[in-house]
């Protein structure tokens, strides 16, 4: 009996440890995100395509260069001089307000800018909770696949002895040598299963090279309540990629009213003056200096930029369409991880409030009796080994509960490496509803066939 009570308070208090990994450096939420704003690459990026359009911006307002040249014209050389040579200074008059609009449609770009480096944000910070979360579950998970492998190792040795005495068969023994080899296999892949989850985390922080350390948190604290109906509706009116859509469309407007003015003509003006070489009178003199002078103006008699403009109609028509297609997208793909966060927290609710306080209380009743002999220990073991099965499962309805729910309450933007995508890009919408498919919730029994 004391032997019994031993072993269950040992694994009942053992803290999550494995080979390569500090069990006295606990890592937190908050320091990895602060590790992944400081060293996330996309961060960066984004920030530079702000920088990349103000400077666009500026570019697009600027006014075009005068123009100095020499002129001549009908020289000659010889005893008697002629001709003309001078100088002159062309500039262009920009009219219609085109520059001051061509400012405003790279001004929009900004914006857009802005409004995708909010949005990496806001990606980079769900990538890296829900990494945070499996590296937390896995560790759970190995604990308890550990203990698992150390109760079929304890049920195998009473089979062995009872081999001894001649009171169980051989193949008694090796049924119990396989199931203890099979928990130990468990363990040893959920191992692997913890390093895969913390280089991912590592990656998606922005530094590879961290090494293996344990994470602290509560997978039963805090784990997202949402409600269903205002989450897809929050999703569908919220997200940035909806406000993006919206910014796109009064970007194109814009870009409409730019091209209108394309079709008012610029002035171009020119003046300077000439020396004039041409002889004049019985004694001869040149004309010497004079002044000269052009405006000119294009008629826009057959381009009267027609064509852009009409594109320029027809872009506001897409965008406007976009925004729908960008709500609906949204919808859909909210739709499947509404059904994954609500299978996961039905089936956590259930675990938690039901079955497994049955289950501790079918344990606790069996070590009772066997304490007064009334219970083999073999069947000890295989209460306790049920209710970590049931443990196992709860781990992995909760770590589906919380990744699903990150992924509502981070508007489905869940990708922390992907490149925030560049203003005007033809692929920029769908990008920006590119997510990952939700996690799909296990059932218990295909909890128990996924080491």
């Amino acid at each position: 009996m004391q032997e019994c009570w031993r072993r269950v308070a040992s694994r009942e208090g053992r803290r999550c440890r494995c080979p390569g990994r500090s069990s006295t450096i606990r890592v937190t939420l908050g320091q990895v995100q602060k590790i992944a704003s400081d060293s996330n690459p996309t961060l960066r990026q984004a920030e530079a395509e702000i920088r990349a359009a103000k400077a666009r911006q500026q570019q697009a307002g600027l006014y075009p260069n005068p123009t100095v040249a020499y002129t001549g014209d009908e020289i000659r050389g010889g005893s008697v001089g002629g001709g003309k040579q001078g100088f002159f200074v062309q500039q262009t008059i920009v009219t219609g307000r085109k520059l001051g609009l061509s400012r405003d449609v790279f001004g929009r770009d900004v914006k857009l800018a802005e409004m995708e480096a909010e949005e990496q944000k806001m990606r980079v910070q769900s990538a890296v909770k829900m990494a945070f979360l499996r590296v937390l579950a896995a560790q759970e998970l190995l604990d308890a696949r550990r203990d698992m492998a150390a109760i079929a190792q304890d049920a195998a040795e009473p089979q062995r002895r009872l081999m001894n005495t001649g009171q169980a068969d051989e193949s008694e023994v090796l049924e119990a040598e396989v199931e203890t080899q099979r928990a130990r296999i468990s363990a040893r892949m959920q191992e692997n299963t913890l390093r895969e989850e913390w280089r991912s985390l590592a990656a998606v922080i922005g530094q590879p090279d961290l090494p293996l350390a344990t994470v602290a948190g509560d997978l039963e604290k805090g784990w997202p309540e949402l409600n269903e109906e205002e989450a897809v509706e929050a999703i569908a009116k919220e997200s940035p990629a909806v406000r993006i859509a919206d910014a796109a469309e009064v970007r194109a407007q814009t870009v409409l009213d730019r091209a209108r003015r394309e079709a008012i003509p610029d002035v171009q003006v020119r003046g300077g003056m000439e020396y004039n070489h041409e002889l004049l009178g019985s004694v001869p003199f040149a004309k010497g200096w004079e002044g000269i002078a052009e405006v000119a103006v294009q008629i826009p008699l057959f381009n009267r930029n027609q064509g852009n403009v009409t594109a320029a109609r027809a872009d506001i028509d897409r965008a406007g369409q976009e925004k729908k297609r960008i709500a609906l997208t949204l919808r859909e793909r909210a739709a499947s991880a509404i059904d994954q966060y609500a299978n996961a927290r039905l089936m956590a609710l259930e675990y938690r409030d039901e079955m497994l306080p049955r289950a501790k209380k079918a344990y606790a009743l069996m070590v009772e009796k066997y304490g007064q002999m009334l219970a083999s220990y073999p069947r000890v073991l295989d209460t306790q080994r049920k209710l970590y099965e049931l443990q196992i499962e709860y781990i992995a309805v909760l770590e589906s509960a919380w990744t699903n729910g990150i992924a509502l309450q981070g508007y489905l933007l869940t990708d922390g490496l992907e490149a925030p995508a560049r203003p005007g890009e033809v692929d920029r919408p769908i990008r920006e509803t590119n997510v990952p498919m939700p996690e799909r919730t296990m059932s218990p029994r295909e909890s128990m066939r996924n080491p």
